[in-house]
Formats: C-alpha cells, sequence, structure tokens
C-alpha cells in the first residue's frame, strides 16, 4: 500500500510513499500529513474469520492487510513489546462496567497509558529500520503527558536512534514528569519548554518541515522523524485495538457479529478517534464515535457547529492534561478523507494564517455522521470518579470525561466501550480529590487511594519517587532548536 499526502503534492516529495518511508520521514507537502491510500476490506467476513484470534494474531493480520513493507519477522518481533503487558495474552482487558457500558483498558503498558499500544511495537520497527539501513535518526517527540514517557521507554538504548523529548513545564501530572526526567539512557534527552503543549507540538512540526534545520542533521549524517501521531507509524497500531474491543463483545455474548456499538473517546489530539474513524470505515459496525473533551472544548465546537476557531483562544490547564490541546494534528486526516487534498489544504491554510477554519452545511453534515461530541468540566469528572469509586471502580481523569458523552450522545441503549487511556496512578492526586482524600504529595494520595480500595501501586509508577533526576533542562520555545542541536553535539 502506498501512502499519499493531505494537502497535495508540491512537485518536490515523492507523490506517494511506501509505509516504512512515511515513518521514517513523516513531513508530507505543504505541512501536511501522510495518509493510506486506501483502506482494506474489515468488515463482517474478516471479523468473522478472526473472531477467536488473539490479540496479537488480530494485529498481525491487520498489519499485513494494509500490506505495508516490512518483513514478517521484523512485524513479529515488534508485537511481541506486547510480551511485556500486564497480561501478555489479552493487553487490552474489556471489562464490563454497567449492561450497556463497557471499558477498553489501554494503560496495561510499561508507562500505564494508551500511548504504549502504538509506540511499544512502533519503536521496534523504526529503530530496526535504521539500523538495517545504517542510517542515524533523530527522534522527536512532544507531549502533554503520555506520548513522551512511551517514546523514551520504546527507544531508551536503541542503536542508530537518538530521542529529544519536549514537555510543557508545569503541564503534565507529576508521575508523567517523573517518567521522563528520571530516564537515564545516553540516546535520550528530555527538554521541558515554557509554554504549553500546543508550543512544543508546533516547534516539533515547524522543526520537521525545516530545511534549515535538515540541512543542519545532515551535515551530522542524522535523519529527522518524529514519534508523535504525526507519523502514521503510530496510527496504524491505534487501529486494532478498536476491533479487537468489537470483538471481544461478540465474544461475550454482549452483541451478535454485526450489530452496531458506540465508541467513546477521550480527545485532545485527535490519533485515538482517528484509529476509530478509519476502523469504522473499514467495515467495523460502528454506530457513532463520540468525542470527550475538557473545557478546552475546540472538538466540541468543531463537530457541533463546524468552526475550528483558535483565535481568542487561551489553552486552559486542567485536572485532564492529556486533553489541554487547540491544535489537533489528527483532524487533518479525517478532513482530507471526506473533502479531499485541495480542501483540506484551504482549511489548514486558513488555519495557520488567520487561527479559524469552517466547514459549509454539507462538510458538517458528513462530519456529524460518524462523530458527535460533548465536553465535561474538572467537577464533573470528579463526580464520575467517585460515582464508579462507590462500585468497586477506579478511573483517571480522561476517562471520567467519557461518562457524559455516553448518557447525553446517544440514541438508544446501544452497547457502547469508553476506551479509558490512562491509569489511575499518573493523576493520583485528581483521583483522590474527587474521592475526598486529603493529599500533599502524589505520592501520598497514590498509597491512601491504594489502602481504602484494596488495589496495588505498580512498581514502576513506586519507584519513580526514589530516582535521581537526570533532565533539568527547561528552556524557552525559540531556543528548543538550539538545546536539541547542542544535544547532538
Amino acid at each position: 500500500m502506498q501512502f499519499i499526502e493531505s494537502r497535495g503534492n508540491d512537485g518536490i516529495k515523492k507523490e506517494a510513499v511506501s509505509f516504512s518511508e512515511a515513518i521514517l520521514d513523516p513531513s508530507a507537502s505543504y505541512g501536511g500529513l501522510y495518509v493510506p491510500e486506501s483502506l482494506p476490506d474489515m468488515s463482517i467476513s474478516f471479523l468473522s474469520e478472526y473472531l477467536m484470534s488473539d490479540y496479537k494474531t488480530l494485529a498481525y493480520t491487520i498489519l499485513r492487510a494494509f500490506d505495508i513493507d516490512i518483513s514478517d519477522e521484523l512485524i513479529y518481533q515488534a508485537l511481541d513489546r506486547y510480551d511485556e503487558f500486564d497480561e501478555p495474552g489479552n493487553p487490552v482487558p474489556v471489562k464490563k462496567l454497567k449492561d450497556d457500558l463497557f471499558v477498553s483498558e489501554l494503560y496495561h503498558g510499561p508507562t500505564r497509558a494508551f500511548k504504549d499500544m502504538a509506540l511499544q511495537p512502533f519503536g521496534v520497527i523504526l529503530s530496526t529500520l535504521a539500523k538495517e539501513r545504517d542510517e542515524n535518526y533523530l527522534i522527536m517527540a512532544a507531549t502533554s503527558g503520555d506520548t513522551g514517557p512511551a517514546t523514551l521507554e520504546t527507544f531508551k538504548n536503541r542503536d542508530n536512534i537518538k530521542v529529544a523529548c519536549l514537555y510543557p513545564d508545569g503541564g503534565t501530572s507529576d508521575v508523567q514528569r517523573l517518567q521522563m526526567v528520571t530516564e537515564d539512557a545516553p540516546n535520550l534527552k528530555v527538554i521541558g519548554v515554557n509554554g504549553n503543549f500546543d508550543d512544543t507540538q508546533q516547534a516539533l512540526k515547524t522543526l520537521l518541515s525545516s530545511s534549515d534545520f535538515k540541512a543542519e542533521l545532515s551535515r551530522k549524517n542524522i535523519h529527522l522523524s518524529a514519534a508523535n501521531s504525526v507519523n502514521f507509524g503510530r496510527i496504524i497500531f491505534q487501529i486494532i485495538y478498536h476491533i479487537y474491543a468489537y470483538l471481544e463483545l461478540v465474544r461475550k455474548g454482549t452483541i451478535t457479529l454485526g450489530d452496531e456499538i458506540y465508541i467513546v473517546i477521550p480527545s485532545g489530539n485527535f490519533g485515538n478517534a482517528l484509529g476509530a474513524y478509519y476502523a469504522k470505515k473499514a467495515g467495523l459496525p460502528v454506530k457513532k464515535i463520540l468525542i470527550a473533551s475538557n473545557v478546552n472544548n475546540i472538538l466540541t465546537e468543531l463537530i457541533n457547529e463546524g468552526v475550528y476557531d483558535i483565535r481568542e483562544r487561551k489553552l486552559i490547564l486542567t485536572e485532564s492534561p492529556a486533553m489541554d490541546i487547540l491544535k489537533s494534528s489528527n483532524v487533518e486526516r479525517v478532513l482530507y478523507d471526506k473533502f479531499g487534498a485541495k480542501r483540506t489544504n484551504e482549511l489548514m491554510s486558513e488555519l495557520d494564517n488567520n487561527g479559524i477554519y469552517r466547514l459549509n452545511e454539507n462538510e458538517l453534515k458528513s462530519l456529524r455522521e460518524d462523530f458527535d461530541a460533548i465536553y465535561s468540566t474538572d467537577e464533573e469528572g470528579e463526580k464520575v470518579i467517585a460515582e464508579f469509586a462507590k462500585e468497586g471502580y477506579i478511573m483517571d481523569p480522561h476517562t471520567a470525561t467519557c461518562l457524559k458523552a455516553y448518557k447525553e450522545l446517544r440514541d438508544d441503549d446501544t452497547p457502547t466501550v469508553i476506551h479509558s487511556t490512562a491509569e489511575w496512578t499518573k493523576f493520583s492526586k485528581t483521583v483522590a480529590k474527587a474521592l475526598g482524600i486529603k493529599a500533599e504529595s502524589d505520592i501520598e494520595a497514590m498509597k491512601e487511594i491504594s489502602s481504602r480500595m484494596k488495589i496495588a501501586i505498580p512498581n514502576k509508577i513506586e519507584e519513580l519517587f526514589s530516582k535521581d533526576v537526570i533532565h533539568n533542562t527547561v528552556v524557552n520555545k525559540d531556543d528548543i532548536k538550539k538545546e536539541m542541536l547542542e544535544f547532538l553535539s
């Protein structure tokens, strides 16, 4: 399968590239993104054939259905990273919360967040390709809290790879920050940025498309790539778990093969939602994808009103920081799929130049065929956490935003899958607050919750608080490039 460009071709880059080319160099023409030329058929016949498959078998089959130019040996090696999850045979448990409500727990990997589902195997593929080609790569990652730890985990101590990870100083939870700044592998550099996630992501996208920066790296014999979901190597793995969750409901007898479900996603950068959209378009019976946001509700306005307007918006720091995002990169891939490259280029240029774009009436109608959206406040999220804690289930504040979508956006009682993106331990002070526990620190909050709810704290999380901080660098966004070049020197 070939990959083409969301904003059209500039006459300089190739009009179509292979999967390996797209993940090694994810920067497309006009600042756009690579998208698959087509999608494989994963409708009822496919689902029936792989109904009883385990996760790794399903993942292998879906990757092969995309006809990617990666060897079987490397795919198997990449998927073996799931053996390091809590349950190697079932890395994504699907649990029942109510008769018509299920939660797909995407956080059972090494960094306790859903980014592990894509980044652990993705890192194996990219680093192996680099070594096979005898090429050196700088992998950039901008994080709102979860991409960073997962990127550092998958690439640490890998040959031919250096990683520069950008995070907004003060914009992550303590656990997320410690997961990054205590990493001590020599090929890793963690950089705090005075700003928010949008600042770090914009810096990443600017450097990815900068011919001057690439020329400086070239003089050092270094190529440039990215671990954010601008890289389709991330997205392809995020399609798989949506299909797996559906098959789990069939296996549990909740639905019959062919029945529709709702999918609810707490969304910031829209990669998780995009994976669901591609699965739906490929044939997964999904009635609608419900997008849950926090008070940075830019996605709610786009999906409900057809307007993406960041002109007067200031990012609000919330208790669900991984969703504190105003420029959601992967919306662009949906725009391309629905409206084509020319229109996508027009819309994204309007956003870049004027801070706003508007969909016309027909375009909004098309978007709403697949999506609906709502947002929750921190206070509403805390009430949800407390409500489910009484029933013995602890969720993080991002997952808690989904319950409002479940209660208010569905037309009927069609079975619903919420995708839970992080373990409660990463946001323990917020969870403690919701449970009426007073705690001065994350570790104190964790221990109180663990004791009260009789749930264990993973060793990897508890150990963070006794590890040395290795990375103390915090810079202004204008100094990011300089800091990266000094690291590479």
